[in-house]
This record gives C-alpha cells, structure tokens and sequence, in this order.
C-alpha cells in the first residue's frame, strides 16, 4: 500500500531536488512526496511571496496547514537550510557549544519536534544549506557550469573538508557563498538541482551524514507496518 509524505520546503531550489531527485527514488518503496514551498510575505502586488523563512511563526501556520492535511497516516517533513534560521525557532538559542555542528543541528530538529508534539512530524534541517550537497563531487558542478577551469578551485574546497556539511555556518563560508566566489554565473535554482540530480543520491548520501540519516528515516516510513 502506498504512503505519502508532505515536506515544506524553502523555496523552488528545494522544491526542484525533492521532484527530480528524492521523489523518484522514495516512489520505488510506494513512498510519494509532495513539496509544498514555505510561504514568507505578501507582497504589495497581492500573491504570496515564496521562499526563505522569515520567522517561526510563519513557518508554525504553514507546518500546522500540512499536519493538517496529512491524515492520520501521513508523514510531514521539512527542507530548510540550518544557515540562518532565525533565532525565534526552537532550540536556537540554547544550542550547545560549536564543538560538533551535528549535535547542534540535531538539537534544533529535537526542539522543533518537540514544539509540535505530533508523532506524523519529521524535523529536518539542511547543514548547512542544500548547496553544501553540491560539493560531494568535485567535477559535477564545474561540467553544469561549462567551466571547467574553475574545476582545480572546487576541488580544493571540496577536497578541504571531512564532509560537505561541514562547510559551514560562518556568511561568507557558507555552501552558496562558496559556490558564488568560484563560479560567477551560478544560479541557484537553475544549476543546484542539475548538478544535484547528475551527482546522484548515493553519492550524495555517502558524502553527507546527516541528510542520509534523514532519508534512512524516510525510507523507514515508506515500509513500516
């Protein structure tokens, strides 16, 4: 019997991924995943801005719309970056000491858990943000990019850390940040999820602990009893 999981994501790089590369795998165990793109702001003009999360309680009323619409078999997750989540959200300002960023990440996701006390929720947060996956390998981007000069740069940042997660928290250091100071022309939503879907999830769950410990979790949902 097929299951079906809402996932709230931040903005359409996210939504991107969850459609060309996590959905297909996930629908081979009868698991189907539905993005839905957090809402932020209303603009003059009158529709909804998407994108970005703006503070807890917008993302609270979008969180408790799909909990709402999940039924009592469903499953709600989440794809937000943990790079500059406000300071609003749970477990934020009673983080641990910056000695093991897993631990501070995994102690947020445990708060906001918490914060919604359903057993249907998933937190997740993307460390630090989901371009960070992109650096699991050193020559996708660079052929996406049709650059490949900048290939010895990207290496040597992909090459600079145990894990792509852990580059890291720091504006300026971060996934995007990174990706931008070598290659000009990146566009987010355009080349994130293309690199991404040609890396492939194995690589990608190999190289990034906490998001293949998300995915197990997920996996989990899709043949529990």
């Amino acid at each position: 019997m097929s299951k079906r999981a809402l996932i709230l994501v931040e903005g359409q790089t996210e939504e991107r991924f969850v459609k060309q590369v996590l959905a297909p795998h996930l629908l081979q165990a009868d698991l189907y995943l539905i993005p839905t793109i957090l809402t932020t702001k209303v603009v003059k003009s009158g529709p909804n801005f998407k994108g970005g999360v703006g503070s807890f309680g917008k993302f609270k009323g979008d969180l408790h719309r799909l909990l709402h619409g999940a039924g009592q078999d469903g499953l709600v997750t989440m794809l937000l970056d943990y790079y500059r989540l406000p300071s609003d959200f749970p477990g934020m300002t009673t983080r641990p000491a910056p000695l093991d960023l897993f631990t501070r990440v995994t102690h947020v996701e445990a708060a906001l858990g918490n914060a919604f006390n359903d057993a249907r929720f998933l937190p997740f947060l993307s460390l630090h943000e989901l371009e960070a996956w992109v650096f699991s390998c050193p020559d996708t981007l660079p052929s996406v990019m049709t650059q490949p000069r900048q290939q010895p740069m990207f290496a040597a940042a992909c090459n600079g850390v145990k894990t792509p997660e852990q580059i890291n928290e720091r504006p300026g250091q971060n996934p995007a940040a990174v990706i931008g100071s070598i290659f000009s022309g990146y566009q987010k939503v355009l080349h994130g999820p293309t690199a991404l879907e040609r890396i492939g999830l194995e690589r990608i769950r190999d190289r990034c602990p906490h998001f293949n410990e998300w995915i197990k979790r997920l996996e989990a949902f899709a043949v529990a009893t």
